[in-house]
């Protein structure tokens, strides 16, 4: 663990200063106090930067020979600094510096020693070189202040141009109930693809070329989430063991571009070829969606460096311990969370999510670690100023809004806890389906819950199956490959000695340890993959399917590969489980092509098993018969099926909806069982459309006759 993520102590006694001032030249004009960051227009850029603990501000800019340039802010209005100059244009460089109160004591940490990163920038490009520079107090003595200037080891900002061609760019749109969530990695999907030529490779470009494009319209995928690209630093202690920040959840920068994905070497040239990706996306009807992480910054705990917030306004970013305020009250594991309740970093998260919907056309975002956002002052709370001005706002009212709803702090565990504006990773669906196929004891019903859009978690407040983002895998954890061939995690390639990651991912190898050539454990474990793709794409609600395990990818067994930008955790596009990657559209386009399996709201009938002339599911036992409240608690139970038909609702734009019959027979069992089809009520006769099982009976199956079903597998049948 970093010192700076370790638990704080008290300092002792810390001096103040101001520091070097430098060479300080009088502005053109006050400029305004908003918009907050770097604005350019026709003629100069205005630039304002708040902080209501500064004695002054100095803006940095430096010219082409590398020579810095400071000037003195002298006007601030309503704890605003700004400075408007003329002749400036897009592509310069700049920073700040501020001078104010060192008493790390009272959390008061300004040092005009250290360049600092404006929030609000848009492009910030370089890397931070890691020494004494870039940390505000002594290393050795971390109650005093540092003063060695911090500039050259520091990325800076850069004014970007804001002017795009979107052309015809429209957002594709898709109700909620029809996304299908591809979360993959800007740099991982590309680098290894052979169709993506070289200079391309793992930037905002290679994600847009049409060798990647093709390959998610193909799947039938409609939304692709992004994890983070948001400006982010790499870790000095990941560096100084050859490994790098791969996943990204380091942000220091909320409206810029993470610089290292781009193609070119123009300034700010990552602005523009990131728009030209959405814009690329769109085209091909897909949506983006980006993984924000607003909860924590790069800048760690008190024993951190010293970046942007840290410098700027430490009382007012972070939230402090009231009677301990040298130390941050953490509920994100990083050393720091995000002070929700003040409004400078309030204000800055709505002023990122509205930039990246009207300037990027992003269609919505995930959250990480959301609860940490709800804490308004401390314990979780729903009515918390975040949730109220999302709720409120015009310009995100057309996005989609996910939360990853969980931190590491009190009560953090918020699944199910959200308002009804938000959709939810839901961890409860993962566990159970994970389990299920394990054929774990006692869990027949909470898979029928699962399946049908887990009402028991969402089914009050007004909320709706959508509210359930459901998802088996995600970047955090095994991949598809790996849940079915590890039981323990093999993350020694990370350099902590197997410390790290989940010891719990609810996985089974099938009998084998890692790779295996056993033609019986390699059947099972693609049945298996089969398994859990199918249930994620039956199951009512948002449906996320992690990049690269359609194609079998494996991490050879590391379930916490953030560290890890190398050919572990990119796409390996020359060892495509091609059988897997079929399977998956098959499932996909099934999905697609079924509304009894896409419900905006909860069936009819869930559970209770309702006459099938009036209602719109219903459970069955594996002799056809519907379930009641006995049934639901048999302990050795592992078969269900689920009787669906299409709602009578039309589509979202006043089409009808097809009536079609579906019924989906799940076997969890080790052992191969009979089922009987249910009574003509139900259907008269069915036509399998999906299995997971390749011998599977395939002739039509008439109401009444019994079915031997594989042991552990799945059947989808259509009314014929």
């Amino acid at each position: 663990m970093l010192p700076w993520m370790a638990p704080a102590y008290p300092p002792g006694a810390g001096g103040v200063g101001d520091g070097a001032t430098g060479y300080v030249a009088p502005v053109h004009a006050p400029g305004s106090p908003f918009p907050l960051g770097a604005t350019p227009d026709a003629t100069g850029v205005n630039f304002a930067l708040f902080s209501e603990v500064a004695d002054g501000v100095e803006l940095c800019l430096w010219g082409e020979g590398g020579d810095e340039r400071r000037i003195e802010m002298r006007d601030v209005t309503y704890n605003v600094w700004h400075a408007r100059l003329d002749g400036v244009r897009p592509g310069q460089q700049y920073g700040y510096r501020v001078h104010g109160p060192w008493d790390p004591g009272r959390g008061l940490r300004c040092n005009p020693a250290k360049l600092l990163v404006d929030p609000h920038a848009t492009a910030i490009e370089g890397p931070v070189r890691w020494g004494q520079e870039v940390f505000g107090h002594r290393l050795d003595a971390p109650d005093q202040r540092d003063d060695t200037d911090s500039a050259p080891a520091m990325p800076r900002c850069v004014v970007a141009d804001r002017t795009f061609d979107w052309g015809d760019d429209a957002r594709p749109t898709v109700p909620l109930e029809d996304t299908i969530i591809y979360e993959t990695h800007v740099k991982g999907i590309s680098m290894r693809h052979p169709g993506v030529p070289a200079q391309l490779r793992g930037t905002y470009a290679g994600l847009a070329h049409p060798a990647i494009v093709e390959h998610l319209v193909g799947l039938g995928v409609t939304a692709v989430e992004l994890l983070p690209v948001h400006q982010f630093v790499q870790d000095s202690h990941l560096l100084d063991k050859g490994l790098r920040n791969y996943w990204g959840y380091n942000s220091i920068g909320y409206l810029a571009p993470h610089d290292e994905y781009r193609s070119g070497a123009a300034p700010a040239s990552q602005v523009a070829e990131l728009k030209s990706t959405v814009r690329a996306l769109h085209a091909a009807g897909l949506e983006v969606i980006l993984d924000v992480v607003y909860n924590h910054t790069a800048e760690g705990n008190h024993l951190g460096p010293t970046l942007s917030f840290k410098g700027i306004d430490n009382p007012a970013y972070y939230r402090l311990v009231d009677e301990e305020p040298w130390a941050y009250f953490d509920t994100t594991g990083t050393g720091n969370s995000f002070d929700v309740s003040h409004a400078a970093p309030l204000g800055l998260i709505m002023d990122s999510l509205r930039y990246w919907v009207t300037d990027m056309h992003v269609d919505g975002f995930r959250f990480d670690l959301a609860t940490t956002l709800t804490r308004q002052t401390g314990a979780v709370d729903q009515h918390s100023s975040f949730l109220d001005m999302v709720f409120q706002d015009p310009v995100l009212a057309p996005v989609k809004l996910i939360a990853e709803p969980w931190d590491v702090g009190e009560d953090g565990y918020q699944v199910g806890g959200f308002p009804a504006r938000w959709s939810e990773w839901n961890g409860r669906y993962r566990d159970c389906v994970r389990r299920v196929w394990k054929a774990q004891l006692g869990l027949l019903s909470e898979l029928g819950q699962r399946l049908t859009g887990s009402p028991d978690i969402y089914g009050s407040a007004g909320r709706a199956p959508t509210a359930s983002v459901n998802f088996v895998t995600a970047h955090d954890g095994f991949t598809l490959a790996d849940l079915t061939a590890y039981e323990r995690k093999h993350n020694e390639a990370n350099g902590e000695g197997n410390a790290d990651g989940d010891n719990s991912d609810d996985s089974w190898n099938c009998g084998v340890e890692g790779p295996s050539d056993d033609p019986v454990v390699c059947a099972l474990r693609a049945r298996q993959r089969r398994n859990l793709l199918a249930v994620l794409l039956v199951s009512h609600g948002v449906p996320m399917i992690e990049g690269g395990e359609k194609i079998g990818r494996t991490q050879e067994g590391n379930n916490n590969a953030y560290c890890q930008d190398n050919e572990i955790s990119w796409y390996d596009w020359d060892a495509v489980d091609t059988d897997l990657l079929e399977f998956t559209k098959a499932a996909i386009a099934l999905r697609r092509s079924h509304p009894a399996l896409r419900r905006r709201r909860y069936a009819t009938g869930a559970r209770e098993g309702a006459r099938p002339h009036t209602g719109e599911i219903a459970m069955l036992r594996a002799d056809g018969v519907p379930m009641d409240g006995p049934d639901w608690e048999e302990p050795a139970a592992k078969a269900l099926m689920v009787w669906l038909r299409g709602s009578a609702e039309p589509e979202a734009d006043g089409t009808p909806r097809p009536n079609r019959r579906l019924l989906v027979a799940v076997n969890a069992s080790e052992v191969d069982i009979e089922l009987r089809a249910p009574a003509p009520a139900f259907g008269r006769n069915w036509r399998l459309v999906l299995t997971t099982d390749p011998d599977a009976d395939r002739s039509d199956w008439a109401a009444g006759k019994p079915r031997q079903v594989l042991s552990r597998s799945l059947l989808v049948l259509e009314q014929g």
